[in-house]
């Protein structure tokens, strides 16, 4: 790939007062912008990724940044959707813009506000990244998709109920340390292992520590080509790109074997010429944690299955053999639905430049992989990326 990552900003994710997705939008669209250390002029095409199927009102945002931004008023900025891999798709919009010739520098922002509507709503209007006619009624929303994901999970392969409370106590101890998160609170095994009054069963087995959050947030990154990244401060190489996307209803697919996934990870490590343990670091898709137990296996990291040791003996812990999340994830840092996949790349890029928030930033990284998906194991991205210098 010839496109590189020169810029970045990300707000604190959580539910935040006096902020809509115009003033998000504006305020990571300067930041970026200023810390690729660039001038709006530069930039030659806007990408806004943004899912709101219901979550805000304005559901036109794609010239919103022209309003902080004036001088990018007449430039080609195109609003992209794919459920929870709305920034990745934006991201990628980017990179395939960038080696069609067509811009060399574009700015990339994901953005929701999910706080303004109630529960109910909150599921409603995620239960659209769903297929409808067979999951429309289903118990628990979008987390009764999932329960049902971990259900046949279970009866495939036992009771995992022990992993899923490692992974999610993982994430929040490095969620601990990451002041963009929204929860920075290190709740340990013990408190997500139990079911209790503050841990309650949401739907099925999946706990309230097994669910990501409800949030706010905007991210934001400047993409571009090689030959303009060559002379700018900081540079992270995009070694692949890689898209799949497979059927929406459950019912075509075995729903636990997350074939897209696994798909769209052998093409980016192919096209990298990379092994999985090459990487120093994954971001991975932990809407809950049955997500990224089974991500484990799809990206090689065990066989089928066998998910569960990677967590047990502790390969994925922040000093482990293949560090996963390190930001705490969707579990701990949040999940505002179109912000979430901008927000990976952005954490990776600073983690690969030594410049991720310090209690989260791993010693010497230069390669990391990311995974984003869209539905369940519906629209699934998978980026690498590298360290220029």
């Amino acid at each position: 790939m010839s496109a590189c990552i020169i810029g970045w900003s990300h707000t604190k994710f959580g539910k935040l007062d006096g902020e809509d997705v115009e003033s998000l939008i504006a305020r990571v669209a300067v930041d970026a912008i200023a810390n690729a250390g660039i001038e709006p002029k530069d930039v030659d095409a806007v990408y806004v990724g943004h899912f709101n199927e219901g979550f805000s009102r304005q559901a036109f945002p794609a010239s919103l940044v022209f309003q902080k931004l004036p001088e990018l008023r007449f430039k080609p900025a195109t609003r992209v959707e794919n459920a929870c891999a709305t920034g990745s798709a934006a991201v990628h919009g980017a990179i395939h813009t960038i080696a069609a010739r067509k811009a060399r520098t574009v700015l990339v922002v994901g953005v929701e506000k999910m706080t303004d509507l109630k529960g109910a709503e909150v599921g409603d209007t995620l239960l659209k990244a769903s297929y409808l006619k067979e999951d429309g009624d289903i118990e628990g929303g979008f987390a009764g998709v999932f329960s049902r994901i971990t259900q046949q999970y279970f009866q495939r392969y036992g009771d995992q109920s022990d992993a899923l409370a490692r992974i999610a106590a993982k994430n929040h101890k490095n969620g601990s340390g990451n002041p963009l998160a929204q929860m920075q609170k290190d709740l340990g095994y013990d408190f997500c292992r139990t079911v209790s009054d503050k841990n309650p069963l949401v739907v099925g087995s999946l706990r309230r520590t097994d669910c990501s959050m409800v949030s706010d947030g905007a991210a934001a990154v400047v993409v571009s080509d090689m030959d303009t990244a060559l002379a700018m401060k900081q540079a992270i190489v995009v070694r692949a790109a890689e898209q799949v996307n497979d059927f929406l209803p459950m019912s075509k697919r075995d729903v636990v074997a997350f074939e897209g996934p696994e798909l769209a990870w052998k093409r980016a490590l192919a096209n990298a010429r990379l092994d999985l343990l090459d990487l120093d670091l994954v971001e991975t898709h932990d809407c809950f944690t049955t997500a990224e137990l089974i991500e484990y296996e799809a990206m090689g990291l065990t066989a089928k299955g066998d998910g569960a040791r990677a967590i047990h003996e502790g390969w994925t812990m922040k000093d482990g053999k293949l560090p996963v999340n390190p930001s705490g994830g969707l579990k701990a840092k949040g999940h505002p639905i179109g912000a979430s996949g901008v927000s990976m790349h952005a954490l990776a890029a600073m983690q690969l430049a030594g410049k991720a928030p310090e209690g989260i930033q791993l010693p010497n990284a230069r390669l990391a992989g990311i995974f984003n998906m869209g539905g369940a194991a519906v629209a699934n991205y998978v980026t690498v990326l590298e360290r220029l210098r």
